[in-house]
């Protein structure tokens, strides 16, 4: 891997697992938007070594860092998944419930636009954040909460049915993105916190009880990235085989981040020679 001027990494070599978004955190971070938490300081500076250590995460199980642009007036800008879903090559780009988001998605349009994806679009009256959207397999789980409403549902709905994937809404409960309360192991067991669910609408799982437990990156298929603040967690996935990838994100986690919000993963294509090997 080499790193280029900006601080971005590119591969220089073949295997390279895909392409991981992220956004540096601005100066002005402590001043993004909480709903479900209370308001504590957030440290700036740590908060950089903290992404920093993230993105060494991310390079070291094989995947392609490259950099957003960044958006110094966007405190949240940060948690770059919330603006885009990407399926295969195409790329939806969101419209967040919060208005105040809405210029975050002009930096992630350009990188993917870089990248040769098709980009697609929520429109207005639609709004959809993409921390509400939890992919396993050909399901498609999309929390129906404050920052997606059902017309962005159904948008996304109608982009992806050509791709052969399947969208499940599912009503949140006091949480800010369905992401937060739910994500899935590499084999596709889900993490979660029931209480903060729809009932009836993931097939059985295994519930946790620290928050930050149930906020889990697949990495590949046996190793995921998880936050330090879910040791006990971290414990039981490595009982069951699991390889641990675990980050302090101590200070993003004071805005309702998590380990999912601070990237977007692109998986590379396999060539067709590959495809037939």
């Amino acid at each position: 891997m080499t790193t280029t001027s900006t601080g971005a990494t590119t591969s220089t070599s073949t295997g390279c697992r895909g392409t991981a978004l992220v956004r540096r955190p601005t100066g002005n971070l402590g001043a993004g938007i909480v709903t479900h938490i209370e308001r504590s300081v957030v440290d700036e500076g740590l908060a950089l070594q903290q992404h920093d250590a993230y993105r060494a995460a991310l390079t070291a199980a094989g995947w392609d860092v490259r950099e957003v642009d960044p958006a110094p007036d966007q405190p949240d800008a940060c948690f770059v998944e919330d603006t885009v879903v990407v399926v295969g090559r195409t790329a939806v780009l969101g419209r967040s419930g919060a208005e105040e988001r809405r210029g975050e998605a002009a930096g992630t349009e350009k990188c993917l636009r870089a990248l040769g994806l098709e980009v697609v679009r929520i429109e207005s009256p639609g709004t959809l954040d993409g921390g509400d959207v939890l992919q396993v397999g050909d399901r498609v789980y999309v929390g129906r909460g404050g920052r997606t409403n059902a017309e962005g549902i159904r948008q996304l709905r109608h982009h992806l049915a050509p791709l052969g994937r399947t969208v499940v809404a599912v009503r949140l409960v006091d949480v800010l993105h369905l992401k937060s309360a739910v994500t899935a192991l590499p084999d596709g067991t889900f993490l979660s916190l029931p209480d903060l669910l729809e009932p009836g609408v993931f097939p059985p799982g295994r519930p946790v009880l620290e928050e930050g437990g149930c906020h889990v990156v697949p990495l590949d298929d046996h190793r995921v990235l998880i936050s330090a603040s879910a040791p006990h967690t971290s414990a039981l996935l490595e009982d069951l085989g699991f390889e641990l990838s675990v980050v302090d994100i101590s200070e993003f986690e004071k805005l309702e981040g998590c380990v999912t919000c601070l990237s977007v993963l692109i998986p590379a294509v396999p060539s067709s020679k590959e495809k037939h090997s």
